[in-house]
Order: structure tokens, then C-alpha cells, then sequence
């Protein structure tokens, strides 16, 4: 019996399934996965989490599982470092150990969208090594999309958030408005960018095996088995412990077909989280578009003692659909928090740092550059962390596979590192030490104190405004571009099927 299978009967974390806000409609059909991280770390920023899973690769015996909605094996891991490429580390493995079976599964469409790594859907130069299993998944949910981002190696060490394995990840905390190291394989440069994930030992990470094997035998019907026992892993020595034996849980989501109901775990966490906050809520979110996560926090707000809500969110907005869908419903969601925000609780901020010196430039330029938003965190107090896929839009409510990791503090150890993540978080935007935040928060008592009393650099938060006058319904067209569910009567036609042969025959 797989660990998937011992443990999903069983409640997720401590609450069962009427405890959850929606009740039946949030998690009629859900997977709930539980266990303990023998030791987790939090990775920020592209640059902290290449350089790990390139030293955890290397420890690889047996089997390395690559989950990601893209994927670019010409990417740099290390580029302050070596010009070491993700498709020569894999290359050395799989040539220096027989035993190792790698196997890779990206969303098919996910190289066209990004439009940054086609040359992998021909594999002509990747992979070389018949050990080394690239496939493509299409979703049986017609416009659906595979988007969880998943590394597991011998079921010992496994890594979770928002970053695949792709390029325009890399980046470090400086943001740098310039950085000639922040560059696409074909030497493109990129704007700033901020992401987080998680990494884990022990059962954590043999769970994401699992989701990882699940995830492969829908995609090509073919079935893995976890190891058979466990193997060792060396946690590197300079890699700060973030957390030690705390207690997980997995909140996955997938859309229904005409043949299998969906699982919505992602939605019933995130509106979970929102509920348990007392004292502060944090989110790092790429959208803020969702109107059931706007309604529930509008709630907390309407509150006589509810908790202060900070959220960091990206307010460019790239293509016409994504400005007109995306950015006009977070702009509409951000509305309907302030109308709610009767006693001045709210703060929804974008982060900035300086733009080029002029003199570096021949043309003029702004003063500050925004640093682009990809994470997709929550932190309610002390209490709860959860890192993964799921953006706050509809279509990861249920027409995307998500896959997002809970972490419970169960005592003040466990409190204090997920405090001092939040405190990180929020210095690295501020430009500031974590300990400069801490001091201030605790002096003022107030996380919105605290960014108001360090906010006054180049580098920091500015607020969204927004015409309070202005409607706060979802845009016309939300339903179709950015849907929470798959359109079943294509399914019922067969077309779902088709999509689901096509993804295997590639």
C-alpha cells in the first residue's frame, strides 16, 4: 500500500470535511494527504531554490520526479557559479548511475505559452540518455492546464511552490532593476522576479512522490511504485533547518470529468486559512482575481476585532486578455476589500526597487521598477504557512491541477519560524533585515505599522488605488477566459478523451 493510499482516508490535518468553510461543495471528493516533514527550509527567490535542487539532484540514487506546467533544460542552475545547464547536471547523473530512472512531465502547452522553451516539445537536443522520460500532459478538462510544480528525489528530499524548472525564474532578493545575470538561454533579459518553495524531508516528501507517480499514471496510464525503502539524505550543512518535525498536509485540486468528480481541496484551504486568521493574515498571490477569496476576506474585514490582511500581488498585467480578465477583476476585487475595510485593516501592495541610473541608459526611464509577483504563499498568524501552485483566480479553483503544502505550528518553535518567514518576506521587499522588521512590528504592534514606519526608500511597497465609485461584479467574460470549472459538455461529446490520446501519443 502506497502512502497516497494509507493516508487519504484520513482527515485533513485536524479538521474533517463539515469543519471546512463550503462544506460538501469545497471537498465532496477530496484527497486528504497528512503527514510530519522530518525538516523543511524555506527557499526565496529562483537563485536560493536552483542552487538546492541542483545539490539534492546530485544525491539522487534511484529515481528523480520533475513535475511542472513548463520546463527548459537549457537553463543555468547556478549562474553566478558555473555554466552548468539543468540538461547537463541530468546528462552527468543518468551517465554516472545506471540505477537512476528520471522522469519528467510538463503541461504540453506550457513551452508554447511561455513561449520560451519550444525546442523541448521536438526533444532534439534533450533528452539523450533513454533513462531520462520526458512526457507531455494535456488535461482531460478541455482548456484545463497542468500546473503544479513538484520535485521529488528517492522519495527522501521533495520540493514544492511556485517555481518550475523553467527560465525567467532566477532571480535573487536584490531584484536588481539590471542584472546581467538575469538573462533567458537565448541572453534575453527579464524583469525582477519573486518566488518562494518549499523543500522537505521525510514523510512530506515521500507524499509529493506520490502526488508525483498519480499525476504521471493519469497522464500516460502507466503505474510506479514508491521505493521500497527508505533512502538516505544528506542535508546540506550550510542550509539553515527551518522547521523540524511539524505536521503537513496537501490540499490538491483537479477538475471533474464527465467520468470522475473533481477534487477542490486548494479553494476549501484557502478560504480555511482565512477563516483561522486572528491576528494577521499574509498572502503573496501572481492574481488576485477570485471573488469567492475576495468575499471571504471582506468578511474578516466587516469584523469588529479581525485580523490586519496584507497582500502583495503583481499589477502588471501581460497580454490583452490577462489585462482585460485578470487585471480589471483584481483591480474589482481590490474595490470590494476597501468598501469593506471599515476600520482601516487592509493593505494590498505591489513591490518596487529603483530603476536604472539614466546615465546607464540612452533612453529615459521610470524611477522604480516593479518586481513581478509569482509566488503563491498564505501565513495567518503564526499558526498556518501554505506555499504551492494555486494563484487566487478562478481557474485554480477547479479547472487546473494544483497542488499546495500546509505546514500547522504545533508549538513555539514551530511559531517562531513561521514568523520569521513572514518577517523575511517582507524585509527582503522593504530592503531592510528581517530582525529591522520584527523590531519595528513588535513596537508597533502592527504589520501595517511596521511597513508604514520602514516603507520610505526607493525600494519598497506602493498601495493599489482604485476608484472606490467604480463596480466590483466580475468582468463580462470572466466565465469563459478565466473559468472554476471545466466545461462538461464538451466531455460528454468525447472531445475530453481526444484531448487525453493526443497528450499521450506525444
Amino acid at each position: 500500500m502506497t502512502a497516497f493510499e494509507a493516508i487519504s482516508s484520513q482527515p485533513y490535518l485536524t479538521r474533517t470535511k463539515a469543519q471546512h468553510p463550503g462544506g460538501e461543495k469545497e471537498g465532496g471528493t477530496a484527497l486528504r494527504l497528512q503527514g510530519r516533514a522530518d525538516k523543511a527550509a524555506f527557499l526565496i527567490n529562483g537563485n536560493t531554490y536552483f542552487a538546492e535542487v541542483s545539490r539534492a539532484l546530485r544525491q539522487a540514487q534511484h529515481t528523480i520526479w520533475i513535475v511542472g506546467w513548463d520546463f527548459n533544460p537549457d537553463i543555468l542552475m547556478e549562474p553566478e557559479k558555473s555554466e552548468e545547464t539543468l540538461a547537463d547536471l541530468l546528462h552527468d547523473l543518468a551517465a554516472a548511475n545506471p540505477q537512476l530512472e528520471i522522469r519528467i512531465l510538463i503541461w504540453t502547452l506550457g513551452p508554447i505559452y511561455s513561449e520560451k522553451s519550444l525546442q523541448v516539445l521536438r526533444k532534439k537536443n534533450f533528452p539523450k540518455n533513454t533513462r531520462i522520460d520526458l512526457r507531455f500532459d494535456l488535461q482531460v478538462a478541455l482548456r484545463g492546464c497542468h500546473h503544479q510544480k513538484l520535485v521529488c528525489i528517492d522519495d527522501a528530499v521533495s520540493f514544492i511552490g511556485g517555481i518550475d524548472l523553467t527560465s525567467r525564474r532566477w532571480d535573487t532578493r536584490r531584484h536588481r532593476a539590471r542584472d546581467r545575470l538575469r538573462r533567458d538561454p537565448e541572453g534575453v533579459s527579464y524583469d525582477p522576479l519573486h518566488d518562494v518553495q518549499a523543500m522537505v524531508t521525510g514523510d512530506a516528501a515521500r507524499l509529493i512522490g506520490d502526488i508525483a507517480r498519480r499525476r504521471w499514471e493519469a497522464a500516460t496510464g502507466e503505474k510506479h511504485l514508491p521505493l521500497a525503502g527508505s533512502m538516505p539524505f544528506a542535508w546540506p550543512d550550510d542550509l539553515s533547518v527551518s522547521l523540524h518535525d511539524i505536521p503537513v498536509g496537501f490540499a490538491l485540486t483537479e477538475p471533474a470529468t464527465t467520468w470522475r468528480s473533481g477534487i477542490s481541496d486548494g479553494i476549501a484551504s484557502t478560504l480555511e486559512i482565512i477563516s483561522r486568521a486572528r491576528r494577521h493574515l499574509y498572502i503573496e498571490a501572481q492574481y488576485l482575481a477570485s471573488f469567492r477569496v475576495a468575499d471571504a476576506i471582506a468578511a474578516r474585514l466587516q469584523e469588529k476585532d479581525g485580523p490586519e490582511i496584507i497582500v502583495i500581488c503583481t499589477r502588471r498585467s501581460h497580454g490583452l486578455i490577462e489585462k482585460l480578465v485578470m487585471g480589471s477583476n483584481r483591480d474589482r476585487v481590490i474595490r470590494r476589500l476597501k468598501r469593506a475595510d471599515r476600520a482601516n485593516r487592509l493593505r494590498v501592495y505591489y513591490p518596487v526597487v529603483p530603476g536604472p541610473k539614466k546615465a546607464e541608459l540612452s533612453v529615459q526611464t521610470d524611477s522604480e521598477v516593479e518586481v513581478l509577483i509569482h509566488s503563491k504563499l498564505m501565513i495567518a498568524d503564526d499558526e498556518l504557512a501554505r506555499i504551492g501552485s494555486s494563484n487566487l483566480n478562478n481557474r485554480s479553483e477547479g479547472l487546473d491541477s494544483e497542488c499546495d503544502l500546509l505546514f500547522e505550528a504545533e508549538n513555539g518553535e514551530h511559531r517562531r519560524a513561521i514568523a520569521e518567514l513572514r518577517n523575511r518576506l517582507l524585509a527582503e521587499y522593504l530592503g531592510t533585515a528581517p530582525e529591522t522588521f520584527a523590531a519595528a512590528c513588535a513596537q508597533s504592534g502592527s504589520m501595517i505599522g511596521a511597513i508604514d514606519a520602514l516603507n520610505e526608500g526607493a525600494r519598497g511597497l506602493r498601495e493599489f488605488t482604485v476608484e472606490l465609485s467604480g463596480k466590483i461584479s466580475p468582468i463580462t467574460g470572466t466565465a469563459i477566459f478565466d473559468p472554476s470549472r471545466p466545461f462538461l459538455l464538451l466531455h460528454r461529446l468525447g472531445l475530453g478523451a481526444l484531448v487525453r490520446l493526443f497528450a499521450r501519443a506525444a
